[in-house]
């Protein structure tokens, strides 16, 4: 009776989590801890929990496409990893040539419009997973509906110390003014095809920390994280739904407070500046409370330099890149 009431309740929960979903993020990123803890946990070969995460990877894929994710991005092997024994890294690229073959050829990827990608220094991979790479992106590079990126021989200080030399470099040969370098300039040098800015991260397996991941896209974001304690194989669909719902409260906070940064700033500014100050205050208006909420007059009379002052409150949610839930 309690395991039925146990799958009664959680079922319940999952659908009040789904329910709650207004707004999904586009781009998550997923360090997907605890395979090799789980298989201990669980007497298994480390390979064993390799094999059961790479299940769970399958289902994460269905639930991003389910609530409206564009972009999943998977940490699955790090620079780091190259230091483990050598016989764990074969069996995991064995594992991955066979998965990249397998989603490649898989009917629901083609039928979801499914883009595989891998991002990383792929050139320190085996040849044989190099084959399966180029195998898997070859078959579906034609799709744009939803983009699978898969970071393989990742390392995010590594990604942008290459892309610092190489715009060094081109300064150095004079094929490329200092004045010149911008955003455009980084992001065209690191590894692979563009990838979205991260809106939210997700970590497995108890760690709180983004390691190295995807440090320019996130970082630049201010994405939301959400780390939680199961380990990947256990990762589980209402798992998930926390995690976009850490997304909407890291987005709700971050409209409030940039409404409530214009509001404060608009009396001091100067007159091209408060064009942009109102803009922001008139987009992000509704995500005050009631009583913050400006009124078309008030914003008319802003612009004519009348300097009302505005009482601003602290808000709880500002500007913290690494959101936590702890339960």
């Amino acid at each position: 009776m309690s395991g039925w009431f146990h799958r009664r309740v959680y079922s319940a929960y999952e659908q009040l989590l789904a329910r709650e979903i207004d707004g999904a993020p586009t781009h998550v990123a997923v360090i997907q801890d605890g395979n090799r803890r789980y298989a201990r946990q669980s007497g298994k070969e480390a390979s064993d929990g390799h094999r059961e995460g790479a299940e769970t990877t399958e289902r994460v894929l269905e639930w991003c496409q389910d609530v409206g994710v564009e972009e999943l991005t998977l940490y699955t092997f790090s620079t780091e990893n190259f230091d483990r024994p050598p016989e764990q890294n074969e069996a995991l690229f064995d594992l991955l040539c066979d998965k990249l073959h397998e989603f490649a050829d898989a009917d629901r990827v083609h039928e979801n419009g499914v883009c595989i990608r891998a991002i990383g220094d792929i050139d320190r991979l085996p040849p044989r997973v190099q084959d399966a790479i180029d195998y898997a992106q070859e078959r579906t590079r034609e799709y744009d509906n939803f983009v699978l990126n898969i970071a393989l021989a990742y390392g995010g200080r590594s990604e942008l110390l290459e892309a610092t030399r190489s715009i060094a470099r081109d300064v150095e040969a004079g094929d490329l003014e200092p004045a010149d370098v911008d955003v455009e300039t980084v992001e065209r040098r690191l590894y692979g095809e563009p990838v979205r800015d991260v809106d939210l991260i997700i970590r497995t397996g108890g760690d709180e920390r983004t390691s190295n991941f995807l440090p320019w896209h996130a970082n630049g974001n201010e994405a939301a994280v959400f780390f939680c304690t199961p380990y990947w194989p256990e990762f589980s669909r209402v798992d998930f739904l926390r995690g976009i719902r850490t997304y909407e409260h890291r987005e709700a906070s971050w409209r409030r407070t940039r409404a409530r940064r214009a509001l404060a700033l608009l009396g001091a500014m100067s007159e091209p500046e408060l064009a942009d100050a109102r803009s922001i205050v008139s987009r992000f208006r509704d995500s005050l409370p009631t009583g913050e909420r400006p009124t078309e007059d008030d914003l008319g009379t802003l612009e004519t330099g009348d300097e009302t002052e505005t009482p601003v409150e602290d808000s709880n949610g500002t500007g913290n890149n690494n959101s936590r839930i702890a339960d």
